[in-house]
């Protein structure tokens, strides 16, 4: 059967291939869409989010939006990366979809509890704030949840800081919460993610399959490759978040490793900070654990697939 998720996003460019890879595939169900304020603000984020819904034809899920700003810091959000609109480069269509009235983290908790104990999967690829706040006013969600499978942080590395990444940092209090409940937590971080290339071989193949939604994917591509080489100076872009949602698809395509992992909180330099302690052998009752290794052609024969699958929607 597939496999349930929640995808808690903050669109963003590759926060949109992590959706369109979402709907692509048949060994996932995405069950309910929520968005958070992170990549630009929760107004449009949710619009992109949206825009994104009739891009890749997504019908019959629940859409809502969810926290405008973190738990107790002020907003930040990634203009650098990911334009004004959260979305630069594409012309965005419309969106069809009407969202729902309900507020993102009444949606997690409501989805979580009618469905049976190990049933959903929460795909966290932004800020921490609403999963967060759904396990503090409903703890029950943490036995019935299948895992956490999330897009941020970094065992030797950050993005926004020296040791600090982006999804992490700018609601770390949130984080230390998501961590530090018993749930079974997978860290997708930048140490996975930023072997995740779109190069130009990707790109081909992508561009080959001529539909509209991969035509879509190729525009978000050449707009987010060019801010990350003016940003951060990588040749070709990294698309971080579509690999949590590989990995729940397919646990083969990368390799992980437990090890207990918590968040910095006080440090005046390590603010956000995922500390990993690889010293010794995870203790038996670790419940985190980190990606490592990316099987690159796997993982974009995962999104090419997906893509074709969705062929060209109909308007």
């Amino acid at each position: 059967m597939a496999r349930k998720i929640i995808l808690d996003c903050d669109p963003g460019h590759d926060d949109a291939i992590a959706l369109l890879l979402a709907h692509g595939n048949p060994e996932v169900e995405l069950v309910a869409v929520t968005t958070v304020v992170g990549n630009q603000t929760l107004e449009k984020v949710t619009r992109n989010a949206l825009a994104v819904a009739r891009v890749g034809g997504i019908t019959g899920v629940p859409f809502a939006a969810g926290c405008p700003r973190p738990l107790v810091r002020d907003v930040v959000t990634a203009p650098d990366i990911h334009g004004e609109s959260g979305l630069d480069g594409p012309v965005l269509p419309e969106p069809t979809l009407a969202l729902d009235r309900r507020h993102a983290v009444d949606v997690i908790i409501e989805t979580v509890m009618s469905h049976g104990p190990g049933e959903i999967t929460i795909v966290p690829t932004a800020g921490l704030t609403n999963i967060a706040l759904a396990v503090r006013k409903e703890p029950r969600i943490v036995t019935r949840v299948r895992e956490v499978v999330l897009m941020g942080g970094g065992y030797h590395r950050g993005n926004r800081t020296a040791v600090a990444e982006f999804n992490i940092v700018i609601d770390p209090e949130a984080a230390h919460i998501v961590f530090n409940e018993s749930w079974p937590v997978t860290m997708v971080g930048l140490d996975l993610t930023h072997q995740a290339l779109a190069t130009p071989d990707v790109m081909e193949r992508i561009a080959a399959l001529g539909t509209a939604p991969a035509r879509f994917v190729c525009e978000l591509l050449d707009s987010y490759g060019a801010a990350y080489r003016k940003a951060q100076g990588f040749a070709h872009p990294p698309v971080h978040d579509p690999c949590a949602v590989a990995y729940v698809i397919d646990p083969d395509v990368m390799t992980v490793r437990k090890a207990p992992v918590d968040i910095e909180l006080t440090g005046g330099l390590t603010l956000g900070m995922t500390v990993t302690d690889f010293r010794l052998p995870a203790p038996v009752d670790c419940h985190t654990q980190v990606a490592v290794d990316l099987d690159h052609h796997r993982f974009w024969n995962l999104v090419v697939d997906a893509l074709e699958r969705l062929g060209d929607i109909e308007e």
